[in-house]
C-alpha cells in the first residue's frame, strides 16, 4: 500500500468515526503502531487532525480531503471512466471541466486525442473552459486546445477557482456539454458536492451548458454531500465504473439519467 492510499485510508477512517486510537488506526489498515503514529503527527501537522494521547480527532477539512490524496481513490475505474467520457466530446466542441481527480483525467485524454491534433495553433480542434488550475496547466501547452481559465479565488483541496470571478467569466460563455466530478449522486439528492462555493460555480456550468456529464467512480453513487450542484434529472449522462449498485442504477435512469459502465 502507498503512503498516500495509506494516509488516505487513514482520513476515511477519521471522518467516518471523529476519532480513532493508534491500537484501532493499526489494526484497519495493517500496520504498525509505530507507523501510525508518524502518520498522525504528519498529518496533524498539516492540520488536517489533531492529536490526542492514544490516538487522534477529526478535523472539518477531513470531509473534503486534498486532491492528492483522492488520487490514490479507485485510479483504475476513473482512468477508464475518463477515457469514456473524453470520447463523448466531439471536435470543435466547447467543453466545460471542473476540478477533481476524474476530470484531470478527462483532462488528460483529451490532450492526446489524435482526431484533435490539427497541427494549426490558429484553428484550435476544442475549446476547454475550466475553473481548476491543474487542469490549465495539463492543457496549456495543447496548442490543439483553446484554453479558457476563469478567474477567482483558489481552493487547495481542489485547485478549483471559486467566487464572483470565476461565476463572471462563467456568466460570459456557453457551453456544448460540461463534464463534472462531483462528490455523490443520488437520484434524490442529485450531483452534489462538498463546498458550498465549488457547488456554485459547478451548478452555473451545468446552467451554461446544453448537455452534463458526471464522471464519478461508483463510490460516490446513492450518496449525498453538503451542497448541491444540479437536480439528477438535469444530468444527461453518468459515466461510472460496474461497481455501482443495481438499485442505485435503476433509480438514476428512473430519474431520466443515462448510465454508462466504463
Amino acid at each position: 500500500m502507498s503512503r498516500y492510499r495509506r494516509l488516505n485510508d487513514l482520513l476515511e477512517l477519521l471522518a467516518a468515526d471523529g476519532q480513532v486510537s493508534v491500537e484501532q488506526t493499526a489494526e484497519a489498515l495493517g500496520v504498525s503502531a509505530a507507523t501510525v503514529r508518524r502518520d498522525f503527527d504528519d498529518l496533524a501537522g498539516q492540520q488536517m487532525l489533531t492529536r490526542i494521547r492514544g490516538g487522534a480527532v477529526a478535523r472539518g477539512i477531513t470531509y473534503d480531503l486534498p486532491l492528492r490524496y483522492k488520487t490514490e481513490r479507485h485510479p483504475t475505474e476513473k482512468h477508464k471512466i475518463a477515457a469514456v467520457a473524453a470520447a463523448m466530446i466531439r471536435p470543435g466542441q466547447v467543453a466545460g471541466l471542473n476540478g477533481g481527480t476524474t476530470t484531470t483525467e478527462v483532462a488528460r485524454a483529451l490532450a492526446v486525442r489524435t482526431d484533435l491534433q490539427s497541427g494549426d495553433p490558429l484553428a484550435p480542434a476544442l475549446t476547454v473552459v475550466t475553473n481548476a488550475l491543474n487542469i490549465a496547466a495539463e492543457l496549456a501547452v495543447r496548442q490543439h486546445i483553446k484554453l479558457v481559465v476563469t478567474g477567482g479565488v483558489a481552493r487547495p483541496q481542489s485547485y478549483e477557482l471559486i467566487g464572483p470571478l470565476a461565476m463572471g467569466v462563467l456568466e460570459q460563455v456557453a457551453l456544448d456539454v460540461v463534464i463534472l466530478g462531483v462528490d455523490a449522486i443520488g437520484a434524490e439528492a442529485g450531483a452534489t458536492a462538498h463546498h458550498e462555493g465549488e457547488a456554485a460555480v459547478n451548478r452555473l456550468m451545468t446552467q451554461r451548458a446544453e448537455r452534463v456529464i458526471v464522471a464519478a467512480d461508483s463510490s460516490k453513487a446513492g450518496r449525498r454531500a453538503f451542497a448541491r450542484i444540479c437536480a439528477a434529472g438535469e444530468v444527461d449522462v453518468l459515466v461510472t465504473d460496474a461497481g455501482i449498485d443495481a438499485g442505485q442504477e435503476s433509480q438514476l435512469a428512473a430519474a431520466g439519467v443515462r448510465v454508462v459502465i466504463a
